[in-house]
């Protein structure tokens, strides 16, 4: 019988590293040339940026984001383990590793056999040779696929990698949840988003370049539309509500991002704009989700958000509220970070 828990995380990049590096993002923004000079250093910083930096550039506390982080990470991974999926979908953002100038769909289902891909070098790990081997479950993405053809959402779908083994925002999530390295075997079915939109392309789904101009004719069209995206996640899990699966569905990404926020000069992310889509979460206004501009996405450098409006979506169409959920903030490690369990009632 259909069963289905969803959960919501992020896939934070630096997680993967050593608390020294953590704030490596945040420093290639200070050099920034049209950084204003009262930003170049600490003392011209808010006071929680400037608490946060230390005298260490950051890393006592970026091993407190770090506990709190995996702290979570284990309390997700517990509840997947006690719901046991028949397989997991994952709503991901690819930045320019599938989706590059040959071909950049909305969205897309992987319907892989298997899925391999490494652990990055200079991990937290200490892993140099880790190779991760992991089960698609092709059937139920190919049967996702057509119902979601059906019901009018045109989803392009994939059988092998064209560029890329798998992208960060999903073999990311499978290596925090297994942070302690006990296996993860439950098939995996990611379903990546073209979040980055007009960035994906021009700006490599990535950090900034200040060595020149991207002017307006050089960004790419835009991203699918939260509304588009809260609709897809509903139909989603109407289909998967009817199905014989027992389905984990996750959200992989933070919220705001500093490095796409130019109106924080890329230093620190927009959090008031997370904590009111955060507080919208917590109390399940689903409207306020649905009916989010897409202006006022890019303006906060919310782009991945984009990722768990397909979850609220699918929250929404299960009467679904959230059970656990916490809000992680920071200024200087580049995004806000949730986590959310939702499992049935």
């Amino acid at each position: 019988m259909a069963e289905i828990l969803a959960l919501g995380l992020s896939h934070y990049p630096p997680l993967w590293g050593p608390d020294e590096r953590m704030s490596w993002i945040f420093q290639r923004m200070l050099t920034n040339p049209r950084l204003p000079d009262k930003l170049k250093r600490p003392d011209g910083w808010p006071e929680p940026a400037r608490a946060q930096w230390g005298n260490d550039q950051g890393t006592a506390e970026a091993g407190r984001h770090r506990e709190e982080l995996v702290a979570w990470f284990r309390k997700t991974r517990a509840a997947l383990d006690a719901f046991k999926p028949d397989f997991v979908l994952v709503w991901g953002d690819d930045q320019y590793e599938n989706f590059k100038e040959d071909v950049v769909p909305p969205y897309c289902l992987f319907a892989y056999e298997r899925f391999n891909f490494a652990t990055p070098a200079g991990n937290v790990w200490g892993e140099t040779d880790k190779t991760w081997d992991l089960a698609g479950h092709p059937a139920a993405a190919k049967m996702l696929a057509s119902r979601l053809i059906e019901d009018g959402f045109d989803t392009a779908y994939a059988y092998k990698p064209l560029h890329h083994p798998l992208g960060h925002a999903f073999a990311n999530a499978v290596m925090y949840l297994d942070y302690e390295r006990k296996g993860f075997g439950y098939p995996f079915v990611p379903f990546a988003i073209n979040c980055y939109g007009r960035k994906v392309l021009a700006q490599r789904g990535g950090l900034p370049v200040f060595d020149r101009e991207i002017g307006e004719a050089d960004w790419d069209p835009p991203a699918p539309s939260p509304k588009r995206l809260f609709d897809l996640g509903a139909a989603t899990a109407r289909i998967l509500a009817e199905s014989p699966y027992r389905v984990a569905l996750i959200a992989s990404s933070g919220w705001s991002h500093a490095f796409l926020t130019p109106k924080n000069n890329f230093l620190w992310p927009d959090t008031a704009a997370d904590l009111r889509m955060f507080e919208a979460l917590k109390r399940a206004d689903w409207a306020a989700w649905r009916n989010l501009p897409a202006e006022a996405v890019e303006d906060s450098g919310q782009q991945e958000i984009l990722n768990w409006s397909c979850l609220a979506g699918a929250m929404s169409e299960l009467g679904r509220v959230p059970k656990e959920t916490v809000f992680i903030d920071t200024w200087i490690f580049n995004s806000t970070k949730t986590f959310l369990i939702a499992p049935p009632a």
